[in-house]
């Protein structure tokens, strides 16, 4: 032993070198194995740092207290002659001593025994030379200065560097690869194919023209043998790029070749992609020609490791209504991919039951079993497996057993995959909010606690944020929703400058920002809804009737209360730059009014952006943003009147405060109804200061009321205009 490394271990990779690849690989694991065994029991494993040139002498070696007795090499590698000797005695003494013991033990003969003498003799590393190639005359030693701490780290970049270098392949081998390379079918033409394929998938590099000529080439190659390249990793490569570059004559061609092995292709661990790329590039008429050969195969395909990816991709993407429904009917059992009714192609399990009672048994049964083992496998993130649940959930009585027993299957998977799978997609996530709706407080609490990491990726996405929407909906404990969502959700855990500009991108994000004003919404809630979630949602608050006990006004108060200091120190934060935008105005509308605790540091730094950011506040927006704050409510179509919010939010006190030095410009700029709503405000105390200003600039408010603009070629009066009109009438 020295320097870490057994004698034992080099030699097994020297050794390697004449062996052949299965016997390499053992012996290469053998001299790992012997190596960190003596690294651990090594005084050198407690090395701070070592640092040596390979071919020379130059070591940082262990102390003398810490060889406990061992030889060691001096770091000028030059000992004294009677050190070399007692070292060199007592290395002979313990050789005999081990031989003397492998003789005691067993009678090896002379020519075995002399050989574990020498694995255990110390083995100095420098003594290492590599082996002669064919191209050397004189060995070559090896060179390299490794520096490593701790110590351990050394072995197996040395092993490494031995077994690299070792593991040369000598001309014969290589010339016998190419030989039985050259003796495979279609040889010469798959290998003139690959080197046009390395050419044009070098798009930058190929000019246009050049290009078309190489496609030209490359399918007068593959013509009438695409079969024989799809089902090879190297050549598949070659009819996939032949796809992106030829034109749709030359994809249809391939595509008809190709006709009657797409099962086998999708099943293929290669061609899968090419599937995909037919898919993809392809027309309607390749569509129609691939989709029909999965028909009667979908239970197998799906549990397939590679053909279910292919399937799904097909169903969710390109497949038609018609297709899809055909693809899904085949998880109801064999009956329906036996016989196909072309006039009953619905896939909807309600309508199949209602016309045939009698089969709910065994299609239930039958569906059951298959998305139970695809839940085993792991496979969950399947469009055509959620779809296949809803259905399955829609069949079952709530509060009966397979409903109980289906809302166990999902609290089941520990990972929680098949849950936060289920939330990215359209049927999944509707399953997962009736779920929500139908299970008691024990399992909504369980189900919540698998989208903790989740619920950002959830509120941006067109499906996955209905599920943040329904547990609003449903669950009482209040604290918990709060909890599970909002932490993650308003960015509650980041710094400050973090969390504000995250607020930002999602505010301004058409998905995002629903389940971030959702609660602050109430019953307007319509005006921030899609129609899909508003159909959702009147289920679930249909099923909450019987399975939740608080008040729903009193739900969204409660969490209104919790997120509502977050979200005012956002706004008093960024104020100017939601001012900006559209969306950023709704926000600040609907957080302002339904906000709960002190507004004063929000509502003055809006009023203050207001007077700094004068083109943002000539937008349309924020000019209906500040006529609403200053009218202290919301209009109200029905009565015609302003619902003003409690505690009044006495902002035009705060707004005239900053621009009464400006009323004449706002008077008769983009926005005049705001100054149009400090003259009507009953609660304004200063109203009598602002009609006296714009008395004395009556002929500023006249020459407004003169403007006109022009819109689809006639003349119509500014909005500055119509505005200046009202002031006149109030002064």
């Amino acid at each position: 032993m020295n320097l870490g490394v057994n004698s034992r271990a080099v030699l097994y990779l020297i050794s390697a070198n004449r062996a052949n690849s299965r016997q390499k690989n053992f012996l290469r694991l053998q001299s790992k194995k012997i190596i960190h065994q003596d690294i651990e029991q090594s005084p050198l494993a407690k090395t701070p740092k070592l640092s040596f040139i390979m071919a020379g002498l130059k070591r940082a070696v262990d102390g003398s207290e810490e060889r406990n007795g061992k030889r060691s090499k001096t770091k000028e590698g030059s000992a004294s002659k009677s050190k070399s000797v007692k070292s060199s005695s007592s290395s002979k003494k313990d050789a005999k001593k081990d031989s003397k013991s492998s003789k005691s033990d067993k009678k090896p003969s002379k020519k075995i025994q002399k050989e574990e003498s020498e694995d255990d003799d110390d083995f100095d590393i420098d003594d290492i030379l590599m082996p002669l190639t064919p191209f050397q005359t004189t060995r070559c030693p090896i060179q390299t200065r490794i520096s490593f701490s701790p110590a351990s780290l050394m072995v197996p970049h040395l092993i490494f560097y031995c077994a690299s270098r070792f593991s040369r392949i000598p001309p014969q081998a290589k010339a016998l690869q190419q030989e039985r390379k050259a003796a495979k079918p279609n040889a010469d033409t798959v290998a003139r194919s690959k080197k046009l394929w390395e050419q044009l998938r070098r798009k930058s590099h190929v000019p246009l023209d050049q290009r078309k000529k190489l496609v030209k080439e490359l399918f007068e190659i593959i013509t009438g043998r695409v079969r024989d390249f799809v089902f090879k990793h190297d050549s598949v490569r070659v009819i996939q790029t032949a796809l992106k570059y030829g034109n749709l004559e030359q994809r249809k061609l391939i595509a008809h070749e190709l006709k009657g092995t797409y099962k086998e292709l999708a099943q293929s661990r290669y061609a899968k992609f090419l599937v995909g790329k037919l898919i993809v590039h392809g027309d309607d008429e390749t569509r129609d020609l691939i989709i029909p050969e999965f028909y009667g195969h979908v239970r197998r395909l799906i549990r397939h490791p590679e053909g279910s990816w292919i399937l799904d991709d097909i169903y969710r993407t390109v497949a038609t209504k018609a297709q899809k429904a055909r693809l899904l009917r085949e998880w109801y059992g064999p009956e329906f991919v036996i016989f196909q009714d072309e006039k009953d192609t619905t896939s909807d399990l309600t309508k199949i039951i209602e016309a045939h009672p009698e089969k709910r048994g065994p299609i239930m049964n039958y569906l059951r079993e298959l998305i139970n083992q695809l839940v085993q496998k792991k496979s969950t993130g399947f469009t055509m497996l959620h779809d296949a649940m809803l259905q399955y959930f829609l069949n079952t009585k709530p509060g009966s057993n397979e409903a109980n027993e289906f809302i166990e299957l999902l609290k089941g998977d520990e990972e929680g995959d098949l849950v936060k799978n289920l939330a990215f997609t359209k049927s999944g996530s509707r399953l997962m909010c009736l779920t929500f709706a139908y299970s008691n407080a024990k399992d909504r609490k369980l189900l919540l606690r698998f989208y903790r990491d989740t619920v950002k990726a959830m509120a941006g996405d067109v499906y996955g944020h209905q599920v943040i929407l329904a547990a609003y909906e449903v669950i009482d404990d209040t604290k918990l929703s709060s909890k599970s969502f909002f932490p993650e959700l308003l960015n509650q855990n980041e710094p400050e400058e973090t969390r504000h500009e995250e607020l930002c991108y999602q505010v301004n994000d058409l998905t995002a920002r629903i389940a971030v004003l959702y609660p602050f919404a109430g019953e307007r809630v319509k005006w921030l809804l899609p129609e899909a979630d508003q159909t959702v949602l009147e289920e679930v608050r249909e099923v909450r009737k019987e399975t939740s006990k608080k008040d729903p006004a009193i739900r969204r108060l409660e969490l209104v209360k919790v997120a509502s200091p977050t979200l005012l120190e956002f706004i008093a934060a960024r104020a100017s730059t939601l001012l900006e935008t559209t969306f950023g105005c709704q926000f600040l509308s609907e957080v302002l009014f339904e906000a709960d605790g002190d507004k004063t540091a929000a509502l003055a730094a809006v009023a203050e952006a207001a007077k700094s950011h004068t083109e943002a506040r000539d937008t349309a927006h924020a000019g209906r943003l500040l006529k609403s704050l200053v009218q202290g409510g919301r209009f109200n179509p029905a009565t015609k009147s302003i619902e003003k919010v409690e505690p009044a939010l006495n902002f035009h006190n705060v707004l005239y405060e900053q621009i009464k030095d400006e009323v004449v410009d706002w008077a008769t700029g983009a926005n005049p109804f705001v100054i149009v709503a400090l003259t009507e405000s009953e609660d304004f105390e200063k109203k009598s200061e602002l009609l006296k200003t714009l008395k004395k600039n009556k002929k500023a408010l006249e020459q407004a009321s003169a403007l006109t603009v022009e819109k689809d070629g006639k003349t119509k009066p500014s909005p500055a205009s119509s505005g200046a009109k009202l002031l006149l009438s109030k002064i």
